[in-house]
């Protein structure tokens, strides 16, 4: 790491301009699906617990992220002080269909790893995995790693119901010139990373709070009559 920050400094070359995430994918999970449920996430280190554990010596990390979950989390008070940080609950893995998916993402993953570009390079399954063979042991491996993913939305989501928080505007319910504008008014996550979603929508809402304030004014529109003859309308 000394080396490639050094070789980084000099001339800006090495191990340290990648971006370590250089491979990924996204993978339906059976052929009854329509679309990806699945996205993988191919990382040139050994990656573990985002990265928060040492880990030494040479490997790479493979990862496996659940695309459309069914799981519904909630932000609620934690008390009555305004002050004080709310009360996040993800309830990841609360419905049994997001785990049945993961658990077959978990088993493609061991299928891709073991073909023979990867296998020949003498790479070894890291052990707190490797002993998770049966669906049952998979799944007790999933619920004991699983981890977010960074892309939280919905919890100012859009829509007419009771606890929908903005409208189609993105103005917030019962409150005067106040709008939201960010991944958290999705009514559900997109199919993939949010970054991009979320620089459309605040695109999309600089238009609209643009042309609130300043409406554009009516142009003349020339349409033929039934006679050739141009009419101003």
């Amino acid at each position: 790491m000394l080396r490639g920050a050094f070789e980084w400094w000099r001339r800006r070359t090495g191990a340290l301009t990648t971006n370590f995430a250089e491979a990924g994918g996204f993978f339906r999970s059976g052929p009854d699906v329509d679309r990806p449920d699945l996205q993988f996430h191919f990382v040139v280190g050994k990656l573990v617990d985002h990265g928060r554990k040492t880990v030494f010596g040479h490997g790479y990390s493979f990862h496996v992220c659940l695309l459309r979950p069914k799981s519904r989390g909630s932000v609620t008070l934690a008390s009555a002080d305004p002050a004080a940080a709310p009360r996040i609950d993800p309830n990841f893995l609360a419905e049994r269909a997001d785990v049945d998916v993961l658990v077959r993402g978990f088993k493609a993953m061991r299928r891709i790893l073991a073909q023979r570009a990867l296998a020949g390079h003498g790479a070894r399954e890291l052990a707190t995995s490797a002993s998770a063979q049966s669906d049952a042991e998979i799944e007790a491996f999933i619920r004991a790693h699983a981890d977010t993913i960074y892309h939280p939305v919905g919890t100012c989501r859009m829509g007419r119901g009771a606890l929908d928080v903005v409208d189609a505007e993105l103005r917030v319910h019962g409150v005067d010139a106040l709008r939201v504008v960010d991944a958290s008014i999705m009514p559900s996550i997109v199919s993939g990373n949010t970054n991009a979603p979320t620089i459309m929508i605040a695109e999309k809402a600089s238009v609209m709070i643009a042309e609130a304030n300043h409406p554009p004014e009516p142009t003349a529109m020339t349409v033929p009559d039934y006679y050739g003859a141009e009419a101003q309308r």
